[in-house]
């Protein structure tokens, strides 16, 4: 199955655990709205690590997204892992096996972002147990 649509997203800088001069660590706290055949909104935790002024960096990130998916209520776990240089982003983002609840028990999938003129656009094929 595959859903589609859009998202807002808000990062805000947490305390890091490593505040050495030069360790180039980041934490930040990430609060999402979903519209679309996802509604809902998570909120999730990152650390960052790399010298983004510069265009390199990664980071790792899990999220709880809350809502409906394609009229399924429930939750799930999203796990991300990604890095980007000055030409080039990448990005894996999987539900956490066994995560789901509700209506969404036992989903497995991965998720895309695109980013547009300043927009966030997701693509999310997964899969549900054919019992629901």
């Amino acid at each position: 199955m595959r859903a589609k649509g859009t998202f807002e997203v808000k990062l805000n800088p947490l305390e890091t655990y490593n505040q050495a001069a030069g360790a180039e660590l980041g934490r930040m706290s990430i609060d999402k709205t979903f519209a679309g055949d996802l509604v809902g909104t998570s909120q999730g935790e990152m650390l960052t690590g790399g010298s983004p002024a510069e265009g390199s960096a990664g980071y790792v990130a899990i999220e709880r997204v809350t809502g409906s998916l394609q009229g399924r209520r429930g939750s799930f776990l999203l796990q991300h892992s990604g890095t980007m240089t000055p030409t080039l982003q990448e990005a894996t983002i999987t539900v956490i096996p066994g995560s789901g609840t509700g209506e969404l028990e036992g989903i497995a999938g991965t998720l895309s972002i695109e980013i547009e003129e300043g927009k966030h656009f997701y693509d999310f094929e997964y899969t549900l147990p054919s019992s629901m």
